[in-house]
């Protein structure tokens, strides 16, 4: 027990070390801390929830949404993460543009890893666009920039980054090579110099003006004329025809270059229309490879929305839309460990009370004249207990309606072959044929 006492204290204080620092935007110190916290106490709720919110906060919406649904398992009641999740769900269409924008973001990660570095700027503007505080994002743009030595721009991306989190380690890493290449550090370093230091006024310091004398004479004005006219007359017989074929021959040269650029420059065109052409190609490849991609990512943020609704429908005690949800569910697309232990929890819950209410379900959809949703329950309904064998032969009645005989015969089959002595097994034969 004194453990267990021990470990809570410890959690608390590095929940309380992770509040403060969030509170002053260290955001990348507030995770590593309630990281810690929850390694001690996974229950605690107020870090776990906390942590969610600067994963949304960073732009990691699928991280938050994690840590509140694993929040809401293990604190059903009184549960601030069910406000968070209610907020993005009333909200409409913002999981979808959630997902869109991570899959933008992978889309521009693709690209600058296989040497696409235009597109992935094209894309990392449109991520940074739909979510100015997407950090990762800017930290790639960033990095992109300072490949092409382009150090005012990843200045600028970096410098919106520490705005969010202003201790992230890879953005004052980034931020310093920028100044460094920008000479912005030796600014720095001198303003800071000059606001600490202080030199006393040398006599060298005053500049003392020469003393001159002025001269009004006719003599002068005498001799300031007599300059002028044997300039005019230096200028007009000597200069003038020196310059003149200067700039003639000057403009010869400027008519031989310019016909030499604009020989170079049709060639630098055809070679860019060549390039163009060749890259057009290839992005209209990528952009089939990136529907996939799109396609695929769509369907794992859908079964993370799946799982929600079937935990919030288990909190109200709705088994039917539980069961509802459940038939849509596939656990294949779920990776993180996490979600997956909910879904393993409710794959069991399925298993005792679940599978009758998805065969009743099928039954209702079938009198309701919708055969595909009846036999997607019946199917889902024998995943959970494979050798139901009314739900079987319902199974193969509803192939069988819907006119797809060889999978009825296959359900009857199974019946007559696995159960031969159920109370079904009759009935197949003679819905076989037999």
């Amino acid at each position: 027990m004194d453990y267990v006492k021990r470990n809570r204290q410890i959690a608390n204080s590095y929940y309380n070390l992770g509040l403060e620092k969030a509170n002053i935007r260290d955001l990348t110190g507030a995770v590593g801390c309630l990281k810690k916290s929850l390694r001690f106490d996974k229950y605690q709720m107020d870090a776990r929830n906390l942590l969610g919110l600067i994963f949304y906060e960073m732009g990691e919406t699928a991280d938050a949404l994690v840590q509140w649904v694993i929040s809401m398992n293990l604190h059903p009641t009184d549960n601030p993460a069910d406000r968070y999740l209610g907020e993005i769900q009333r909200k409409p269409g913002q999981l979808e543009r959630e997902g869109q924008t991570v899959k933008t973001y992978n889309q521009a990660l693709w690209h600058a890893q296989n040497g696409n570095a235009d597109l992935a700027v094209l894309q990392l503007a449109r991520t940074v666009e739909a979510n100015p505080h997407f950090v990762k994002a800017h930290i790639l743009l960033a990095l992109i920039y300072m490949s092409r030595e382009d150090y005012v721009k990843a200045g600028k991306s970096l410098y919106r980054v520490l705005q969010i989190d202003k201790n992230n380690p890879k953005a004052q890493w980034y931020m310093t090579l920028v100044k460094q290449n920008t000479g912005r550090e030796e600014v720095e370093k001198k303003r800071l110099k000059n606001a600490f230091s202080h030199r006393k006024m040398e006599d060298d310091d005053i500049i003392i003006p020469p003393e001159y004398k002025e001269n009004t004479g006719w003599g002068s004005i005498l001799l300031i004329t007599a300059g002028l006219v044997i300039g005019m007359m230096v200028v007009f017989f000597l200069i003038m025809p020196a310059k003149t074929k200067a700039l003639n021959t000057e403009h010869n040269q400027e008519l031989i270059s310019y016909s030499q650029n604009i020989s170079d420059l049709n060639q630098q065109l055809a070679a860019l229309t060549e390039e163009y052409e060749s890259l057009q190609t290839r992005a209209d490849e990528m952009e089939s490879q990136l529907s996939t991609i799109e396609a695929d990512q769509q369907a794992v943020l859908s079964q993370y929305e799946t799982v929600i609704g079937i935990l919030q429908a288990y909190r109200q005690e709705d088994l039917m839309t539980a069961a509802q949800l459940y038939a849509s569910l596939d656990p294949s697309l779920i990776t993180n460990e996490s979600v997956l232990a909910i879904v393993n929890q409710i794959t069991e819950n399925m298993t005792t009370e679940g599978y009758q209410t998805l065969a009743e379900l099928g039954t209702s959809a079938w009198n309701g004249g919708d055969l595909a949703a009846a036999i997607q329950y019946y199917e889902k309904s024998l995943q959970l207990v494979p050798g139901n064998t009314e739900v079987m032969y319902l199974l193969g009645r509803a192939y069988q309606q819907q006119g797809n005989t060889d999978m009825a015969n296959q359900w009857f089959t199974a019946i007559i072959d696995q159960y031969p002595d159920s109370a079904e097994a009759e009935q197949a034969r003679e819905a076989r044929g037999y």
